[in-house]
């Protein structure tokens, strides 16, 4: 009876696939691109957050990165702009890491 439970978790379909192949082939192939790309993502997760009234904190909000589907994807394009603006176009890219 296990067989038909296990046969059902290994088909789930990831709704996701498409828009992660899609964001893993992209390929940079402008500076202009490319500083947009790592000016748009950011180096960290921007989510986490301290909910407060009164000076008094009612709840955090967690950084939720990790759980987006798209996030290794993101976090790869990103890298690939910043690679392709240090070796192709040999800019510094310091004031783009923090």
């Amino acid at each position: 009876m296990t067989a038909p439970i296990q046969n059902f978790h290994q088909k789930s379909i990831n709704l996701w696939q498409p828009l992660q192949k899609w964001l893993e082939g992209l390929e940079i192939q402008e500076a202009q691109t490319a500083r947009r790309i790592v000016k748009l993502i950011p180096s960290q997760c921007p989510f986490a957050r301290d909910v407060r009234v009164f000076g008094r904190v009612i709840f955090r909000i967690p950084a939720l990165c990790k759980l987006n589907p798209l996030y290794e994807q993101l976090m790869g394009l990103r890298f690939r702009a910043l690679c392709f603006l240090a070796d192709t176009c040999g800019e510094d890219i310091t004031p783009y890491c923090w």
